[in-house]
């Protein structure tokens, strides 16, 4: 996914309890479902970062001989760029683009 392209603010905002309560009604529930979604960002985010700087390794075991390569500082600012995964987290949320669901409530529905 690129997240470059989403509506989240880069910096933080201030947010409308009630908006961010509205599905759930709970806002503990809501801060923690957009919690879990921001550490999935995280760990895609992290993953990707690795995957595209594992092409500049250098395997070498001296430590004498750094290289400052263009392109790998490039790919670093642009991660840096990017907005916080709890931001990109809190927009998906309240664009309802973010799939939860709870299970108590799943199974005292069933019983009634």
């Amino acid at each position: 996914m690129d997240y470059k392209k989403s509506k989240a603010p880069v910096n933080t905002v201030t947010r409308n309890i009630m908006d961010l309560c509205r599905d759930t009604d709970n806002i503990y529930e809501s801060v923690v479902i957009i919690s879990k979604r921001a550490n999935q960002i995280s760990l895609q985010i992290k993953e990707d970062l690795s995957k595209k700087l594992a092409e500049f390794a250098s395997y070498n075991d001296s430590l004498e001989e750094v290289f400052e390569n263009r392109e790998q500082i490039e790919i670093s600012r642009y991660y840096e760029k990017l907005p916080k995964p709890t931001l990109l987290a809190t927009q998906e949320f309240i664009e309802d683009k973010v799939y939860w669901r709870d299970p108590s409530r799943e199974n005292s529905n069933n019983e009634n």
